[in-house]
């Protein structure tokens, strides 16, 4: 079944056409221009400020105009991640989408529903004939993924209401209303690289790990999965120890909000002793397996010759810092939260181990934290274990939450449509991950929101998948939400 005839087609058909458009974080050029060819063959007014990000305009039905606009929101960038046997330019390339029973998936890549179907639901409310709804500014943000400069940047008067829907939200049947503030925390190592001889005593090994299960590193950081930069380091730390193990190149992870699912690095073994390392590396293996064995059921460790010969290795002194600094930066849940049960309210990823030219390693993390002074002391500590290092440490300019209000008129109203449409009632909660929402309260504070969105799972992973009969209730909810609030 093509992707475009399942339904609600009007949904479907728009979803088809973003998956063939490339979309990487701070490179959205083509999504930008399909959103605006869109508004000319509908004719919708449009407007754009100097960031990019692009507002949408559906004028009041008849007998409407009086009301307020009520905004919809989502982002036009997406995380691109492959598994490592996938060949594709993500900044050229279509997305190869395809119906999989209940679900809608891509072949060895994420598949960009976060949030192109966010992008698709907003877009069909723009041009179905059969709703009567007051204005829709309905916003396009950019860079959602790797900083949300788009949110932080909003130009001056691009919204006029008061009430927004954001529908980067991941759960259906579940309201967000509240969600964490982020910072990244970014190390970078620099040294003397030590020239290897011409005949050193050393065999080159390519030690690895791969096939986890990776995912969003605030909705997914709680639920036990495998992080490939600390499987790795805890690797060679014990080869290191045992058999004196040397590193040319450590290379793991990609994006600052995805827990890393493959890590490799090039290592030197000592002649005579490879034998024995392996031997060490196997019972390892087996021990991290059985470890994890109920969340990563796909994981694989690599042991073998390596192709390439470095000319450069790091020196002794600055290799066990490194380790040492890797096995001791934190990672994963930090807090949970005391007055929302179940909601993480702490936590940090380490994101990133990079070598991107001799003598500098770049190590990535990112913390997220529903409580301010929290956040801020979670980036402060991973700081002090990188300064121990000797390394050189920076923070971004981070992001602020989204405070929670289960009492404002359009959560409540919107609570109300959810049960009268489908009998029961909606979780409402906040969530761990980011969103756009608490930088649009900095330059809107009157804005009432709610986050909403069809079930996404495998989110920021080549695992990433929509479900079909979600896509449907959603877009049921999101018509009566349109015309009722």
């Amino acid at each position: 079944m093509e992707i475009g005839s399942l339904q609600p087609q009007i949904v479907w058909e728009i979803f088809a056409e973003i998956t063939r458009v490339p979309r990487p974080s701070k490179k959205e050029s083509r999504i930008q221009a399909f959103v605006e060819d869109f508004a000319r063959q509908h004719r919708l007014e449009s407007k754009r400020d100097e960031k990019g990000n692009i507002v949408l305009i559906r004028p009041a039905s008849s007998g409407r105009e009086d009301e307020p606009a009520l905004i919809l929101q989502s982002h036009m960038d997406m995380v691109c991640e492959k598994d490592a046997d996938v060949r594709i330019d993500f900044e050229n390339d279509p997305i190869d989408a395809y119906v999989d029973g209940e679900w809608v998936k891509a072949k060895g890549t994420t598949l960009g529903a976060d949030c192109g179907i966010g992008m698709a639901l907003q877009m069909a409310v723009l041009i179905d004939k059969d709703l009567s709804c007051p204005r829709i500014e309905a916003l396009f943000t950019v860079d959602e993924e790797q900083g949300l400069t788009g949110a932080m940047n909003l130009g001056d008067g691009m919204l006029t209401g008061t009430r927004m829907i954001n529908l980067d939200s991941e759960d259906e049947g579940e309201l967000f209303i509240g969600c964490a503030g982020g910072i990244d925390t970014i190390a970078t190592l620099r040294y003397t690289p030590e020239a290897r001889g011409a005949k050193d005593d050393y065999t080159y090994y390519y030690i690895g790990v791969s096939g986890l299960h990776g995912g969003h590193s605030g909705d997914d950081i709680e639920k036990g999965f495998a992080n490939s930069n600390k499987l790795l380091n805890r690797l060679l730390w014990n080869l290191d120890r045992e058999w004196g193990l040397r590193v040319a190149r450590f290379d793991g992870g990609n994006l600052r909000n995805a827990i890393p699912r493959e890590a490799e690095a090039v290592a030197a073994i000592p002649v005579g002793r490879t034998a024995e390392a392996e031997k060490l590396f196997r019972r390892l293996a087996e021990e991290i397996a059985a470890e994890f064995k109920q969340t990563e059921t796909s994981m694989k460790f690599t042991f073998q010759p390596a192709t390439e010969h470095p000319t450069h290795l790091l020196p002794m002194e600055v290799q066990r810092r490194l380790l040492d600094l890797l096995y001791a930066l934190p990672h994963g849940v930090m807090a949970m939260s005391r007055s929302m049960p179940g909601l993480v309210e702490t936590s940090t990823n380490l994101a990133s181990v990079k070598m991107p030219e001799e003598g500098v390693v770049v190590i990535t993390t990112s913390q997220r934290s529903s409580v301010e002074s929290a956040k801020r002391d979670i980036a402060d500590r991973v700081a002090a274990v990188f300064a121990l290092a000797g390394a050189e440490v920076r923070h971004t300019d981070g992001y602020p939450g989204w405070t929670p209000n289960p009492d404002s008129p359009l959560v409540r109203r919107a609570a109300e449509i959810y049960r009268e449409l489908f009998g029961n009632d909606p979780k409402i909660r906040a969530i761990h991950a980011g969103l756009e929402c608490g930088l649009f309260l900095t330059r809107y504070p009157q804005l009432d929101m709610i986050s909403t969105g069809p079930t996404l799972r495998g989110v920021h992973s080549p695992t990433e998948r929509v479900e079909v009969t979600a896509v449907a209730k959603v877009w049921r909810y999101l018509r009566e939400l349109v015309e009722r609030v």
